[in-house]
């Protein structure tokens, strides 16, 4: 008998009327002959709304208490859940991390899952119930409850699935699957029919919001079918799996970007052994991760070197780099956050030159400056102006022929 995981998000689960939906699918799943694991976030708004009240009494509250606090959220949609199954003569039940057991570490409000005992769930998948497990959420070895950040209903689905050996594990989403970029920039972006959990990695750290990138590389590493669908649209949505041999695949599978980038540039530091250290040793101390990294040596023997950090972290960069300055013997220390970043994935290129030509070519025909140049075996990513986003990510979608579904070489 096939078993399927199912998860669905806040949004899916943001009323009454739409738990009563999420039931018929559930319902509609099991008249197919399938067991069904249903794992469910808190209704869209409460885990912030829980947040709030917190932080009206304390701004910086003890997480322990945070984690039994935010857990309460999925503990109603797992209970009302069930109610909706069993009135429509469903047998269900519910259970919430610490009763099925996901064991995790101490890590409160960050926690990571080391253990699941299924034991209850298979008795009960045997007597015929669908069973509702509570996303976001596990249990110490101690008992106490913790939850897994945010997205974690994602890796507890995935999680849920690797331990029972699910057929396959269906994401619910606001969105009916991966796209080969944003269709709010692109219109003619494509709904992808497949994508490898590299290439869904690579967008998800690219600022592609549909999956958690925890649950991408957990589903990766136990090799869980994921599939991303719409809670509101019938569709078969995106299938991530490993590559298959033989199967023909497109040279980019997508277009990500992000707008959260800054970029600082450290010029004229003497060329000599051990800059690089310097100038991103006290960077890294002040726990400001590094991206895009570029270094060009003048004939001077001096260089300048430009890195790239997340957006919010721009002001501290620049304020270490400055009280670092006269130390590292630097003319100046200069930034821009007016930047973005734009990626070309797909595990195709990895077999096949000239894909690096063709982006610098198309960008150069649009007048778009490429800022800086980073590759990896199955990316490459440019920074160019922020003002040249949606014509950049237009360009590159066309020049690709991402639109139709088998590109051109």
């Amino acid at each position: 008998m096939a078993l399927y995981v199912h998860k669905y998000g806040g949004t899916s689960v943001g009323s009454v009327e739409r738990i009563k939906e999420v039931a018929n699918k559930v319902i509609a799943a099991r008249e197919r002959g399938e067991q069904v694991v249903v794992v469910v976030s808190a209704m869209s708004g409460e885990t912030n709304r829980l947040v709030a009240l917190a932080h009206e009494i304390d701004g910086s509250p003890d997480p322990r208490e945070m984690d039994v606090l935010l857990s309460t959220g999925e503990q109603v949609t797992i209970a009302l859940l069930s109610i909706a199954l069993q009135a429509r003569g469903c047998p269900a039940a519910s259970y919430t991390g610490g009763q099925v057991r996901i064991v995790t570490d101490q890590a409160h409000t960050k926690a990571r899952i080391l253990d699941i005992d299924t034991e209850r769930l298979r008795e009960d998948l045997s007597a015929g119930r669908v069973v509702v497990v509570a996303g976001f959420q596990g249990v110490t070895e101690s008992g106490d409850i913790t939850t897994l950040g945010r997205g974690g209903s994602d890796t507890t689905a995935v999680a849920l699935a690797a331990a029972l050996r699910a057929d396959e594990c269906l994401i619910y989403t606001d969105v009916d699957g991966v796209y080969t970029t944003d269709p709010r920039i692109e219109p003619r972006a494509r709904r992808l029919d497949r994508i490898t959990f590299e290439e869904m990695l690579e967008m998800a750290s690219l600022g592609s919001k549909v999956l958690q990138i925890r649950s991408v590389e957990f589903a990766g590493k136990y090799n869980v079918a994921l599939r991303v669908l719409s809670s509101f649209v019938e569709g078969p949505g995106t299938l991530i799996t490993y590559e298959e041999q033989g199967v023909e695949k497109a040279l980019i599978s997508g277009i990500a970007f992000n707008r959260d980038e800054a970029k600082l540039t450290v010029q004229g530091v003497p060329d000599r052994p051990g800059v690089a250290h310097a100038i991103l040793g006290p960077v890294a101390a002040a726990n400001i991760e590094v991206d895009m990294i570029v270094q060009n040596v003048a004939g001077d023997k001096t260089t300048d070197f430009t890195f790239t950090v997340n957006r919010n972290d721009y002001s501290r960069a620049l304020a270490v780099l400055e009280g670092c300055r006269s130390e590292l013997g630097a003319r100046e220390v200069t930034g821009d956050t007016h930047i973005v970043k734009i990626s070309l994935v797909g595990v195709g290129m990895r077999s096949h030159a000239g894909i690096a030509s063709k982006m610098f070519e198309t960008l150069a025909n649009e007048g778009i400056n490429i800022r800086m140049i980073s590759t990896s075996e199955i990316k490459i990513s440019v920074v160019v102006d922020e003002r040249y986003l949606e014509l950049a990510v237009r360009a590159l979608h066309e020049a690709f022929q991402l639109e139709n579904s088998h590109h051109a070489d």
